[in-house]
């Protein structure tokens, strides 16, 4: 099967993995990027704010050609054209795909819905009717996409790449500037005190170290000083980082949402040991205390991991049931793309 792809194609992006885990699969995947179409615009800060909060509405335009270059251009018709994310595409390009005689899916695994980032997902939501399917992560985003018209949807799991996240091999230690007592990769936000959880680690004396962007913003000089390690990290630098660490946190996104995360699963399943938010969902996917450790306040956060970091048998022991554990859901990448492709090419 052919599979025109638009998303994001760089090395190191989620949207690229799933592309990749298709063609492991035996799908040819003829993927094309949006950004392209807007390289001349991005260069300017503030005219890509404009786009950020419009939903690219005026750069409409310069979207429109770029699809119709893409649409003249195509040695055959594809089976399938897969929408990643989805922020460029107005329902007068998805009903341009349309009549290319195949379906056309979105993958969305943010909050399109929800009320962050509202102008950004401006003008997928009136696209909302135009796909065959609808996937998302989040129960309510599945149900306000309905309200809104879609045709099909599907809820699916946040999903770890079977290859990306491969744990590291035995014989290969983990380096040392990875090691840690507890590791948080991911970044700083605005109003979600990700900061004033794990200054209380590090006050705790516990060797904490944190990957990942905007961490300047927090203002807390002494967590800069002696936690943050640099800007985000992908490839085999974050399954170490994970991997190297006696404790993984998964922090959530409340603006977004969140009951459960790409870390939820990339975590246990690169050979961490996940500590996260007790919600419903990391409750349906694992067993507390013997798959992953939750809690509900960062004192409670606090004390689970001084309880794990003394009690070496007890970690390794619940690191373990979280391997099996999420290697058993069958959340990978190629588990969710089987998933969407017999989704979409079953009949409801």
């Amino acid at each position: 099967m052919t599979v025109l792809y638009f998303g994001d194609d760089s090395g190191s992006s989620t949207c690229f993995h799933r592309a990749q885990a298709l063609e492991r699969l035996g799908h040819q995947v003829v993927i094309r990027n949006p950004a392209t179409a807007l390289f001349g615009i991005h260069s300017n800060k503030w005219v890509s704010r404009i786009n950020y909060r419009t939903g690219f509405r005026f750069a409409n335009r310069a979207l429109r050609s770029w699809l119709v270059g893409i649409l003249n251009k195509l040695p055959a018709k594809p089976d399938l054209c897969w929408v990643n994310s989805g922020e460029h595409f107005s329902k007068d390009f998805v009903q341009a795909l349309r009549e290319l005689g195949c379906p056309v899916v979105l993958y969305n695994n943010d909050d399109p819905t929800g009320s962050r980032d509202r102008g950004l997902w401006s003008t997928l939501l009136g696209a909302i009717p135009s796909y065959d399917l609808c996937v998302t992560r989040r129960r309510p985003t599945e149900t306000e996409m309905q309200q809104r018209g879609a045709r099909k949807t599907l809820r699916v799991w946040m999903s770890y790449d079977e290859i990306i996240h491969s744990p590291p091999s035995p014989d290969k230690p983990v380096p040392e500037r990875f090691q840690s007592d507890v590791t948080f990769v991911g970044s700083w936000m605005r109003h979600e005190n990700r900061h004033v959880i794990l200054r209380q680690l590090h006050e705790a004396s516990l060797n904490v170290k944190i990957w990942g962007d905007h961490w300047q913003k927090c203002n807390d000089e002494d967590l800069l000083k002696h936690c943050w390690q640099g800007r985000a990290i992908s490839g085999r630098d974050y399954v170490n980082a994970i991997a190297g660490a006696k404790i993984s946190l998964g922090l959530l996104s409340h603006g977004n949402r969140d009951q459960h995360t790409r870390r939820s699963v990339e975590i246990p399943y690169a050979g961490g040991l996940l500590c996260a938010e007790r919600t419903p969902e990391h409750l349906e996917l694992y067993k507390e205390d013997k798959e992953a450790v939750f809690w509900e306040t960062p004192k409670e956060c606090l004390r689970q991991c001084t309880r794990l970091i003394a009690n070496e048998g007890l970690r390794i022991s619940i690191l373990q049931g979280g391997m099996a554990k999420v290697r058993a859901l069958k959340v990978g990448n190629e588990d969710v793309c089987r998933q969407i492709l017999d989704s979409i090419f079953t009949e409801s």
